[in-house]
């Protein structure tokens, strides 16, 4: 039923398709790589300058008010970091998504057409199992739509659950500097 050009254009169309997952998987590898040199570095750099405020306290009070003032930033940081994580893991996500709903309706067209290829050639007599086979395609493409909706449905509470995590742990933070900061001034 398929031509010799038709088997080579749906090959050459599956590697095109691998080789644009493999490239978005590498990009979002490599976002979240450069996210965490950067964070990393950002976080030696700093951790340098409070070692070096800390060896010059004069007293446990200097020392802890130093600690007071750190957890504040440190906070924000990774309140900060967390949302750029999401981010790219979303955007990622998301790429592959489009590609694969893509992949799936053009699988169930070739599908459909199959089926109306062999239903015109079909013998008389064989209109119930035609009939079958439309009706289980027709019945997967309604999974596949519902459980598409229902992995967006994942993601959008996924990223709210750590939305609302991140600013609860921020929150709590600023919370628990302000108290150790009203000790320290005691």
């Amino acid at each position: 039923m398929l031509t010799q050009e038709q088997t080579l254009a749906d090959r050459r169309a599956g590697l095109d398709v691998y080789f644009g997952l493999t490239r978005t998987l590498v990009e979002g590898t490599g976002k979240l790589v450069e996210l965490n040199v950067q964070w990393i570095r950002s976080t030696l750099a700093e951790s340098r300058e409070h070692a070096h405020k800390a060896l010059s306290a004069q007293g446990p009070q200097d020392w802890l008010a130093l600690q007071t003032s750190l957890a504040a930033p440190m906070a924000e940081k990774a309140q900060t970091y967390s949302r750029q994580l999401s981010g790219i893991v979303s955007a990622t996500q998301a790429e592959l998504a489009q590609v694969a709903n893509a992949q799936c309706g053009a699988c169930c067209e070739r599908v459909q057409t199959l089926v109306d290829e062999v239903a015109r050639s079909s013998l008389a007599g064989s209109e119930a199992a035609i009939a079958a086979w439309k009706y289980a395609i027709s019945t997967t493409s309604t999974l596949l739509d519902s459980l598409q909706k229902t992995g967006q449905q994942v993601v959008r509470v996924t990223e709210s659950n750590l939305a609302t995590a991140t600013a609860a742990g921020s929150k709590n933070a600023r919370r628990t500097i302000e108290q150790a900061s009203q000790t320290v001034k005691r």
